[in-house]
């Protein structure tokens, strides 16, 4: 329901349907979430169907809830011998595919209103969800709205004025038809006036752009007399939509830029520096790309306002050195820094890997430690008593100048001597009021460094972390070998049993091999059609067809480890299990043995996802691949390759040629170009599903704005909300802007800035 906002004239939109419309119709769209005229008239129609151009019958789907535009071709009323009634069936067509409606009622009297309604020749709208009946597609007892069949003359011309203008065809549902939805919307447009309809866009804009007002665009999405009329609407109210969006976010950037940080500049050279030891026995030369956004990374750290600053790049571009790198400064000038992981295999990994980088100078008051070093210590919510004492003690005395871990960071009893630098990697698993909890924990605000684990397309960047400033990683290290990627049909036994021949090759070449499933735990069901998450093991799970059809049940890790020691080509090799549920002692000893050989095969769920890193690792074999999204195989192919060995990916699937599923195997295994993958996931996804709520499960934020194509107008959105937020950074001369942001986006209800 919207909450209608005070003082900016919404008193007609916050009145109730129940008083606008009546109990009946405001019961029935209830169940669609609308209960104010508000709410009603922001519901927009999803598309339009044209006079004279039906639609195609053929492409209808079994179990999909329809309204279609088509003809009469008959109908005919018969009495049913098998079972007591008459039965109406009529025949829709489009000029070549055919829909049957069936209708039942105890006697042919039951039926004579739907035979003289659904006369042939006439053309209706006609909805329900479609089912088959003796190999025909049918819409049982659907609900139809039949154009010039008025009983008067009014009425039949009215209908046929309707029939003649694009007709809005609504997101709907069983309670309510897409027509009774129209005529609602009609009934409640009608007596609105300008004065009833807020306007978030301020006025100046609105003339310097052409743009119509609210009002004006309502009506022209809901009753358009030409295409044009709807086109218009739909564009007024998307910029309305990036707009608000955006001003929201560009007051996000205002209120922190306000807030004081303590500046962490660079030490004067000469002068005693971990960065400075850190980059003189770094073994590798800097990449260009990593260079220049250190730099800009040193600039920021060295303003008294705080850092907001996005780190994307391509999978090993080396974010963690760049990442390490704004830390050390920090600790230089004084201060510590944090890195908050998402589970507790990445945040280990991080700490082995951050430890690994520094030597010495992770050993600071320690024999054999550098005179001027720090402490990185772990803490995570099941360290033991003695470990997690320590840990705390260290990141409150500030003896640990860098402090790894997972949300146990964001506890009350964990105290920062001087936290000047928060590091969130994998952001989109944390919300905003974590990466504030964590920041606010310094005296002064702390600056930031977001990191995300995949590249995300610049439209992306703007709106779902539009409050972020970004830089961005586009080379590889030297010396890359790079990664081969190949599809294996799951059900071609000879290509799986190659795929363990090269798992073996590679073992006895003195390299490591992933094995991925995703589950632990094999289906007692034995079958699988929605849906999987384990304990601490996200998993970006897709059921594309979306039809509830059976299919083989998904792998499990501890099935494909007792499958995997019976697989004569692996032989004598052992075999390691790492999940989310093993105990942390168990992960680390798994990720121990793994990276030192002793178990060269690893069987895991996606905590391998990102983070870690052995250089040993070639070989990356994922079963059940379809299942898995573009970004998070791309993820787990960037596990392997890492050293000076080529990588190998093996993406084991039952897709089916032609399938979405089988279409994001195919991009993978054409390109390892992340940022073109970005794109290419989003091109696939459904519509509305680009801020990520496949994964989330729950349904988009954006109602009409698409962040892949409408990538000129967020801009533009952003140039204009950020000019008005500089001048009215309250939005008190904007009192309308600020009710919508206040409604649209408020926190709990919305996903952008929980994940901005």
């Amino acid at each position: 329901m919207t909450a209608p906002a005070a003082g900016v004239g919404t008193e007609a939109l916050a009145r109730a349907l129940t008083k606008a419309l009546g109990p009946r119709s405001a019961n029935a769209l209830a169940k669609l979430g609308l209960e104010t005229v508000g709410d009603l008239v922001d519901h927009v129609p999803r598309r339009y169907d044209q006079p004279g151009r039906l639609t195609d019958l053929r492409s209808l789907q079994v179990g999909e809830h329809v309204t279609v535009l088509a003809r009469v071709d008959s109908a005919t009323v018969t009495t049913m011998r098998s079972r007591h009634g008459a039965m109406l069936n009529a025949v829709v067509t489009d000029g070549a595919g055919q829909l049957d409606l069936t209708f039942f009622a105890k006697g042919k009297g039951g039926l004579r209103h739907h035979e003289h309604q659904l006369a042939a020749g006439r053309t209706g709208l006609f909805t329900g969800t479609v089912g088959v009946y003796r190999g025909r597609r049918q819409l049982t007892h659907p609900q139809y709205q039949v154009f010039g069949a008025g009983t008067g003359v009014d009425e039949a011309e009215a209908a046929l004025e309707d029939a003649s203008k694009p007709i809005p065809i609504y997101p709907a549902g069983a309670s309510i038809a897409s027509w009774q939805i129209h005529k609602a919307v009609r009934t409640v447009l009608e007596p609105l006036r300008e004065a009833d309809v807020p306007d978030p866009l301020p006025e100046e804009l609105c003339a310097r752009r052409g743009l119509r007002t609210r009002l004006e665009a309502l009506r022209d999405v809901h009753v358009p007399a030409v295409d044009a009329d709807w086109r218009r609407g739909r564009e007024r109210l998307r910029f309305e939509e990036a707009f608000v969006l955006q001003a929201a976010l560009a007051q996000r950037r205002a209120a922190v830029a306000r807030e004081p940080a303590t500046a962490r500049p660079l030490p004067p050279p000469g002068s005693p520096s971990l960065l400075a030891d850190f980059d003189a026995a770094l073994p590798f030369e800097l990449t260009g790309g990593q260079r220049d956004v250190g730099e800009q990374l040193a600039r920021d750290l060295a303003a008294d306002r705080p850092m907001q600053r996005l780190l994307q790049g391509e999978v090993g571009s080396g974010k963690t050195v760049v990442a390490l790198r704004a830390m050390l400064q920090v600790v230089d000038a004084g201060g510590q820094a944090a890195l908050l992981a998402p589970t507790e295999v990445l945040a280990a990994q991080h700490a082995r890997s951050l430890r690994a980088l520094l030597g010495p100078l992770a050993e600071g008051g320690l024999l054999g430690g550098a005179d001027h070093g720090t402490r990185v210590a772990l803490l995570t919510g099941s360290l033991g008593a003695a470990a997690r004492k320590q840990a705390l003690l260290d990141a409150a005395s500030g003896a640990a100048g860098i402090v790894v871990g997972t949300h146990a960071l964001l506890g009350e009893q964990v105290q920062f001597a001087d936290l000047g630098l928060v590091v969130v990697d994998e952001q989109h698993r944390f919300g905003v009021e974590q990466r504030d909890a964590l920041r606010a924990k310094g005296d002064r605000q702390a600056h930031v460094l977001v990191m995300t684990a995949t590249p995300i397309p610049r439209t992306v960047a703007m709106t779902v972390f539009g409050d972020l400033e970004t830089a961005m990683l586009t080379e590889v290290p030297a010396g890359r070998p790079g990664i081969v990627t190949h599809v294996v049909p799951a059900s071609k036994p000879a290509w799986v049993a190659r795929t363990w021949q090269r798992v073996r090759e590679e073992v006895d070449a003195g390299h490591r091999a992933y094995v991925v499933a995703p589950r632990i735990h094999p289906d007692p069901e034995g079958r699988q059609a929605g849906g999987v998450a384990e304990t601490d093991d996200v998993l970006e799970f897709l059921d594309e067809a979306g039809d509830g059809v059976e299919r083989a049940p998904l792998r499990a890790v501890l099935e494909v480890v007792e499958e995997l020691g019976r697989t004569p080509a692996l032989a004598g090799v052992d075999v390691g299990v790492l999940h989310g549920q093993l105990p942390p002692a168990e992960k680390d000893r798994a990720m121990a043995d793994f990276a030192s050989g002793r178990t060269p095969v690893l069987v895991s769920t996606t905590v391998v996802e990102v983070g870690v890193d052995v250089a040993e690792a070639t070989v990356m074999v994922v079963l059940d691949a379809d299942r898995f999204g573009i970004s998070q195989l791309h993820q787990l192919r960037g596990r392997v390759g890492r050293g000076t060995a080529p990588g190998l990916c093996l993406l084991v699937s039952d897709a089916e040629p032609g399938t979405p599923a089988h279409e994001r195997l195919d991009a993978l295994a054409s390109t390892s170009d992340g940022f073109e993958l970005a794109r290419r996931d989003l091109e696939l996804r459904r519509e509305g599903d680009v801020l990520g709520a496949a994964q989330s499960g729950r349904a988009s934020s954006l109602r009409l704005l698409r962040v892949l194509t409408d990538a000129g107008l967020i801009a533009d959105a952003r140039t204009e909300a950020t000019a008005v937020v500089e001048q009215d950074p309250d939005l008190a001369e904007h009192p309308s802007l600020a009710a919508a942001i206040a409604d649209r986006l408020d926190p709990e209800r919305e996903e952008f800035l929980e994940r901005a």
